[in-house]
């Protein structure tokens, strides 16, 4: 069978995995059809507004859209019914058990299987536990209105949020999951103008890749920050540690840094999934429940620290730089802030929140006038008056500010930083008292001995 060179394909969702693998799709020269159920999204897509903050991601979804390879559409049934492929990209939350739920999957599944008027490839490329690209094959076959031949393929996403564009244009590797020729070949094909490594592999193995890939980028971020956590009861630095470790290529440079624990729409929900799974068939991933476990210790571990250090936080002005998991991206989910700020608000804070991105979707759930929180426009707004302040994301605005600006504007220069932003001794000499993770405390000499504090003497504790 002759394979054309461009390809018709429709896309379910238009959440980060949808959007991004449509706009993608485009970008390379496949016609292109988003789907989504939301109809203010839809008509948001048509005027070019993208629903997520992904860099890279409106530009290109404009630039195709005007060039009439990219089109958004509500109409399930006329996006698929004569596509080549369909890729299925809606969301696999987490059930309350761990496992994920699927309903998204068998909606498309079914809405699939009764529109489609000509043979199709179904794409999954939706995180979905081990298996489950069988049920949906057997799902579409079970509700085909027409005589046509459907085959399902697993074509897991590896996006990392904030580089999303990046990582599929330009991605290390592409996984596909096929159980015939010809599905192989046509995924083969689709992919072939990305120019990318393709590892080609049985269906289940793809769905056992994306979670075990996941999962073991956990178990080494949960890894350092328990030894992060040790190494400030032994006096080591873990930066000086995880530098002294990269160098060994076994081990290798990412994912080393020690903070307040892993956050967003994947980490939190795969380790989950993957362990509920390994339940299900009677066996125990040890290593990936004591990741998890040292997760969810470590996201409160600074707010832990300022209640051992303050008598209260009623009535504090509270500074708190970052609200979204990770810099580029305005995703909440599993974010330090929304562990700790909760704790703040409930012990009678007085909560000054600055985010560049993130602020719009938190004040949704704490909004201002109903809590006692207020969003700042800069960081160092935030700072002015305040007796304490957190960090808990990276964003370039903040680790803009500089560490005399904390003693020149903040009431009592106390910082907890979830980052690791700043060096020791810069805080230091610019008489901040500052707590880390994995290093070093700068801690007045009052502080340590129970004295009167006296302004500007600091020394650094381990």
């Amino acid at each position: 069978m002759q394979l054309p060179q461009s390809f018709k394909i429709s896309v379910a969702g238009t959440g980060y995995v949808g959007l991004v693998a449509g706009v993608c799709f485009a970008e390379v020269g496949h016609q292109v059809t988003c789907v989504d159920i939301d109809k203010d999204k839809i008509d948001m897509l048509k005027q070019g507004i993208s629903p997520i903050y992904e860099a890279d991601l409106e530009e290109l979804m404009r630039k195709n859209y005007a060039a009439g390879r990219l089109t958004f559409t509500t109409d399930h049934v006329r996006a698929y019914k004569d596509a080549d492929a369909i890729f299925i990209g809606v969301g696999t939350p987490e059930q309350p058990d761990g496992s994920a739920n699927l309903s998204h999957i068998a909606t498309v599944a079914r809405q699939i299987a009764e529109a489609i008027e000509k043979d199709c490839l179904v794409v999954v490329k939706s995180t979905v536990p081990v298996g489950t690209n069988d049920k949906v094959e057997q799902f579409i076959h079970d509700f085909l209105v027409h005589d046509v031949i459907v085959e399902v393929a697993s074509n897991p996403e590896f996006l990392a949020q904030g580089t999303a564009v990046r990582d599929t244009l330009e991605a290390a590797r592409i996984i596909i999951g096929t159980e015939s020729r010809w599905a192989e070949a046509m995924l083969m094909k689709i992919y072939e103008p990305f120019n990318l490594p393709i590892v080609s592999v049985s269906r289940r193995s793809a769905e056992m890749i994306k979670y075990a890939s996941n999962d073991f980028l956990a178990l080494k971020i949960s890894y350092m920050n328990d030894i992060a956590n040790l190494c400030e009861l032994v006096g080591a630095d873990i930066q000086d540690v995880a530098r002294g470790m990269s160098f060994d290529e076994r081990i290798g440079s990412k994912f080393l840094s020690a903070g307040i624990g892993y956050g967003g729409s994947c980490f939190p929900k795969d380790t989950k999934a993957l362990a509920y799974l390994a339940r299900q068939h009677g066996y125990n991933l040890r290593t990936v429940h004591a990741a998890v476990e040292v997760n969810n210790d470590q996201k409160t571990l600074l707010y832990k620290k300022a209640s051992n250090r303050l008598i209260t936080f009623d009535g504090l002005k509270v500074a708190v730089l970052g609200l979204t998991f990770k810099p580029g991206t305005d995703d909440l989910r599993e974010a330090p802030s929304l562990a700790n700020i909760p704790l703040l608000l409930e012990r009678g804070a007085k909560v000054y929140a600055y985010d560049p991105v993130g602020r719009a979707n938190f004040s949704q759930m704490y909004p201002e006038g109903e809590y006692n929180i207020k969003y700042v426009d800069r960081p160092e707004e935030g700072l002015i008056g305040a007796n304490v302040c957190f960090i808990f994301t990276e964003w370039d605005e903040i680790k803009a500010v500089q560490p005399a600006d904390y003693v020149a504007l903040m009431r009592t220069p106390l910082v907890y930083d979830g980052r690791n932003i700043y060096e020791i001794t810069e805080m230091q000499d610019a008489g901040v008292e500052y707590y880390s993770i994995g290093r070093a405390a700068v801690v007045s000499k009052d502080v340590k001995t129970g004295s009167a504090r006296k302004s500007g003497h600091r020394q650094i504790i381990a």
